[in-house]
């Protein structure tokens, strides 16, 4: 399979499955909040996906270094639409107590959110060559963003127009494309001699080559950082409420705007791939996001808070390729599983501490005030990996390729 016809199947996967998770956490939040009415029980919508990803992503990373890719991807994509064929019969009354069950089915949501990233990742990084890893990382990119901004909106309308029982119907469906790409993708996983199948030993290796390489580790701390201090879009909606004085509507437009920024320069650097002075390039790009962000937070303007917020997407979809590029570029393919399971742990508990961060910093210190630290906390942490990983400041991904 030639790798352009490869990476269109596997974006058939990808975009398949992140459809059907954001069209069904959607359309979940928006089912809890109809029965309950309560605000906590929105909160614990996260709490329930997070133990499980938590639970099982290190051993998902484990296992896709040791048995086949294809087989993982699919069983992620299976439990999308198990999952979303479960809450089309809760949405119709067919089970109860609907709560619990709703909560039950989040959880399986995580477990196949656990399962989707390393296995995608080490799949990308097989069929991809070397030197076409970046171009082909910012074409990712700009699809996984789009259907970030397109999956909550399709969802949105399908529950205006439709009701639950078929926004999840439409998730299931997503989640069947996902599997139908991955099912049409040709690759063969060829297990390495001496690759140690004891899950603590093999964790273990990956934890230590992790730890060993600077260039993985920089990345790393400026991507879990940046996430952790510059998280002002999980509190856009009192930023709308309270400083803005408008309605969702307006914070549908804020909620797209980074996304937009992120999708146009991924095409961009498609096209165009950053493979001299990348490191420099980072770091300038994390420090344009933190910069973004502060003068988001110091704007009253909708337009002018519209603009600064595609910037930041700008200025993130730069860090996203050069990070991404540098992960796949320097993890061996016997390791990419568990090199992404630890990457995505990082990350992934940086969003749910972002958005806590972000909301205690505005309790205490107000809202905007709690955005510009937010901003100028990130531009500090760039200033000090910068000084601290003299590698990944020189670096050129020209001389990986």
């Amino acid at each position: 399979m030639k790798t352009s016809q490869a990476f269109k199947t596997l974006l058939l996967y990808r975009i398949g499955a992140t459809l059907s998770y954001q069209i069904m956490m959607v359309a979940v939040g928006w089912h809890i909040y109809e029965i309950t009415n309560s605000v906590v029980s929105l909160g614990l919508i996260g709490l329930a996906e997070l133990i499980p990803y938590f639970v099982l992503a290190l051993y998902a990373g484990h296992a896709v270094d040791h048995y086949s890719r294809k087989l993982i991807a699919a069983i992620a994509c299976g439990l999308h639409i198990a999952v979303a064929l479960f809450l089309v019969a809760i949405a119709l009354d067919w089970l109860a107590p609907p709560v619990p069950l709703i909560y039950t089915a989040v959880a399986f949501i995580g477990l196949a959110r656990a399962l989707l990233r390393p296995s995608y990742q080490a799949i990308f990084g097989q069929i991809i060559p070397r030197e076409q890893m970046t171009r082909y990382t910012a074409y990712a990119s700009s699809a996984f963003q789009i259907c970030v901004v397109a999956g909550p909106g399709l969802g949105g309308l399908m529950i205006g127009f439709a009701g639950l029982e078929w926004t999840y119907a439409l998730a299931a469906l997503s989640g069947a494309v996902g599997l139908y790409g991955i099912t049409f993708i040709q690759i063969t996983h060829e297990k390495p001699e001496g690759l140690n199948t004891n899950f603590l030993k093999s964790f273990l290796e990956g934890f230590r080559y992790v730890r060993k390489h600077e260039l993985i580790i920089g990345i790393m701390v400026l991507d879990m950082f940046a996430v952790l201090f510059g998280g002002a879009v999980s509190i856009l909606p009192a930023f709308v409420k309270e400083v803005l004085n408008a309605g969702p509507e307006t914070l549908g437009i804020l909620r797209a705007a980074p996304a937009a920024g992120a999708v146009i320069t991924g095409i961009y650097l498609a096209r165009r791939p950053l493979l001299e002075d990348s490191g420099k390039h980072l770091f300038l790009s994390v420090a344009g996001f933190g910069l973004a962000i502060i003068a988001f937070g110091l704007s009253s303007n909708l337009w002018l808070c519209v603009l600064f917020l595609f910037v930041s997407g700008c200025f993130d979809s730069v860090s996203v390729v050069i990070r991404g590029s540098i992960m796949q570029l320097t993890t061996p393919d016997q390791m990419r599983g568990r090199i992404s399971a630890i990457n995505g742990i990082f990350i992934g508990s940086s969003n749910e501490l972002g958005a806590l961060e972000s909301g205690i910093a505005a309790s205490l210190i107000g809202l905007v005030p709690s955005i510009i630290f937010g901003g100028a906390a990130t531009l500090l942490v760039v200033l000090l990996t910068y000084q601290l990983a003299p590698q990944l400041r020189k670096l050129n991904l020209k001389d990986l390729t």
